[in-house]
């Protein structure tokens, strides 16, 4: 690890001019590339006291063993000049995008002199125009096979066209009619040629003035009594309306835009583009990156932009280009867009409308597409083994935690505090063994305390099924996981480890119902800091656990704390061991919050009728339907109420008595007027989506969940 102050140059030696540097390991790799506005202050910024730094940027700047630096004149000129030596030197702390190359185009090789149409990959070639990318390869092959019966362009390969050419003979495409078949002269070369601009122009959206020729022309020959040539013109008036189905119209007729969404997480993220041409999503695309480097959501669509037009020119960069965040400064990325058009392009945040609309749906893309790159990663045993490997050699475990459980706690400005339990097994999630807990020993907002009684909680339940069942407790019984027993119950008869099924039908009851808390994890997960993670330990030993560990994950920069230490420990960055601590606390978060907005859901709905004995839902409904609210109900006489199906004297009786002594809910009140609103029972409304609402004050005002 290198000392960052023996290689950092003096202040007065760096320009304080735009320009481009790069930092070079040891072995006098590029292992990071960026621009600044000011190199001067740019690189002091990397060269202060190690503990100010980012941990990525900790890392890179202690593998680096020099810098160096590039004058150029422009903002504009810096990020060309960036794009060009992170494409040149893949340095390994830059953001990277994979899949980059791998999507499909529809490609038309009009430098050829029979032009062709096909599928094409990889780098674009000059003289070649192209149409996409397409998210398959057999969604081109659909398409052109319908616009074939239109435009009867070549599309088969120079060995095909050679061969019939020198036979006189045109492949079956010819002899259906779905090849003009320019290699037996059916067609002239200029002909040919105008046949594939036809398409082409097709393809980039001029749908509209083609259609109404050809629907002309069907109506002319209908009228001279040539309904075979008519009846053709019709059918391929239906392809391409089929084709043109394909692609939904979602923005005005003559839109070009890029469409660019990011989801990402501390540790990576993924990006998603719609190409609308001719108001029509032409096509979509997707990268996921490692977050090497510390970047915000607008240096990461910087990075996209320059992977998405870097090599482009002319068309191939759309008019209008839509970011959830712009990069900063935006100015040259724009000016520099321009340039590769060659003429004016918008780059912008969508705030209403269509391209809103549109813009939301490609969010829920990249949101899926992060997730499924997680869930894929997950899935693999080689990289959970080794992820396991690297928590127990970090925490200074034994063995590899097979069983981590982890704990959040959530509230809303200390009201319905409740703690969640989730439990990963081999690296895997175990829904089936979550758990949820309501804070009972105190009142109010204690992050710490509540750690301590759910970590308390749950373990004098462990030692319980362990005392009722007799099981460890004189040496001679089974410890299914190691924890401190002296039985076989993990192994089986022959030696080897058993499955994950034996253990779990030893951990059942004699009725064959598992048993609660009965399985001990070999880490226990906080979510939070040191605080929490002394919590939890303390809860520990209280009652006399010594052999299971404990760890905290905080969340602002995914430090691992572990109890006693004063110092947090710090993962890799491409460790899979932080990546599946991560994924434990998200997860235990998710249940957790879940489980508290449930409760305040009921809280929120809860009235004078819920105290009614004996009163279900059913007939609970039918006396607010048949009244309209509470307010009516609770002036109605007891002959009244039994109106209501299903409700009888005594029944009705005892609602009347519920609602006297029931105080009045208060009233709602209009905040922009001060007009109480007193139609309706603030206390059952409900807002557009379902969720419940108060009177006066919404829903999001109130505070936040954590």
């Amino acid at each position: 690890m290198a000392d960052p102050s023996s290689y950092r140059p003096r202040p007065g030696d760096v320009p304080d001019t735009p320009g481009v540097y790069r930092f070079r390991d040891e072995h006098r790799r590029v292992i990071y590339v960026g621009k600044a506005k000011s190199l001067r202050q740019r690189l002091a910024n990397y060269f202060q006291d190690l503990a100010n730094l980012h941990p990525r940027t900790r890392t890179m700047v202690t593998t680096a063993a020099s810098v160096e630096w590039t004058v150029v004149s422009t903002e504009v000129e810096a990020l060309q000049l960036e794009y060009s030596w992170i494409k040149e030197y893949d340095p390994r702390f830059n953001v990277k995008y994979r899949d980059d190359k791998s999507y499909p185009y529809l490609a038309v090789t009009m430098n050829e002199q029979f032009p062709r149409v096909q599928v094409m990959r990889g780098h674009k070639k000059k003289g070649v125009r192209y149409f996409g990318p397409y998210a398959h390869a057999w969604a081109i092959r659909d398409t052109v096979d319908l616009l074939l019966r239109v435009f009867p362009v070549r599309t088969c390969s120079a060995g095909v066209f050679k061969n019939a050419a020198r036979t006189g003979r045109p492949c079956l495409l010819g002899y259906i009619d779905k090849c003009s078949a320019p290699c037996v002269g059916r067609i002239t070369p200029e002909d040919h040629r105008e046949l594939a601009e036809e398409f082409c122009d097709f393809m980039a959206g001029r749908t509209g003035t083609y259609l109404r020729r050809l629907e002309k022309q069907m109506m002319e020959a209908a009228e001279e009594m040539e309904y075979e040539r008519a009846a053709r013109l019709r059918d391929d008036i239906g392809a391409l309306k089929k084709a043109m189905e394909k692609n939904a119209v979602v923005l005005a007729d003559a839109t070009d835009a890029d469409l660019i969404a990011v989801a990402e997480d501390e540790l990576e993220a993924a990006v998603q583009i719609f190409h609308v041409r001719g108001g029509r999503v032409r096509g979509q695309r997707g990268w996921v990156t490692d977050k090497v480097e510390d970047v915000t959501t607008g240096a990461l669509v910087e990075h996209a932009l320059q992977q998405l037009y870097g090599e482009e020119s002319g068309d191939a960069v759309p008019k209008e280009v839509l970011v959830p965040a712009l990069p900063e400064p935006v100015e040259p990325v724009q000016e520099w867009l321009t340039g590769r058009r060659g003429a004016n392009v918008s780059l912008r945040i969508p705030q209403r409308g269509d391209k809103k609309a549109l813009m939301e749906t490609v969010q829920r893309n990249a949101q899926q597409s992060l997730a499924l790159h997680k869930t894929k990663r997950a899935s693999d045993l080689t990289t959970r083994s080794r992820a396991l490997e690297e928590i127990a050699e970090a925490l200074g475990l034994d063995s590899a935690p097979l069983r981590i459980e982890c704990y959040d706690i959530s509230h809303l400005q200390g009201d319905d505090v409740v703690a969640s339990m989730v439990v990963f097994e081999d690296g895997l999630q175990r829904k089936g063994e979550y758990r949820r807990f309501q804070i009972k020993g105190f009142a109010g907002q204690d992050d710490v305390r509540s750690m301590h009684e759910v970590i308390s909680r749950r373990f004098r339940r462990y030692l319980a099924e362990k005392e009722r069942t007799g099981e460890w407790a004189d040496g001679t019984g089974t410890d299914p996981i190691g924890d401190g027993g002296t039985g076989t119950e993990g192994a089986a008869t022959d030696g080897t480890l058993a499955g994950p099924e034996v253990i779990a039908d030893s951990l059942k009851d004699d009725d064959g119902r598992p048993r609660k808390f009965a399985y001990p994890p070999q880490l226990v997960v906080v979510d939070g800091g040191q605080p929490q993670v002394a919590a939890a330990q303390r809860a520990l030993d209280e009652l006399g656990i010594d052999d299971i560990a404990v760890c905290g994950l905080a969340k602002r920069l995914e430090e691992v704390w572990v109890p006693g230490e004063d110092d947090p420990v710090v993962l890799p960055r491409t460790s899979e061991g932080l990546y599946l601590l991560q994924r434990v606390r998200d997860e235990a978060h998710r249940f957790a919050i879940t489980y508290q907005r449930t409760k305040r859901a009921k809280r929120f709905r809860a009235g004078p009728l819920d105290d009614v004995p004996g009163l279900g839902e059913t007939r609970k409904q039918a006396l607010i339907k048949h009244f309209g609210s509470v307010k009516k109900l609770r002036s109605a006489t007891i002959e009244q109420i039994q109106e209501v199906p299903g409700i009888g004297r005594k029944t009705a009786e005892t609602i009347a008595v519920a609602l006297a002594q029931a105080a009045p809910a208060a009233p709602a009140v209009n905040t922009a007027t001060g007009e109480i609103i007193e139609d309706e029972e603030p206390d059952t409304t409900e807002g557009s989506s379902g969720e419940p609402v108060t009177a006066g004050v919404p829903d999001e005002r109130r505070g936040q969940e954590t």
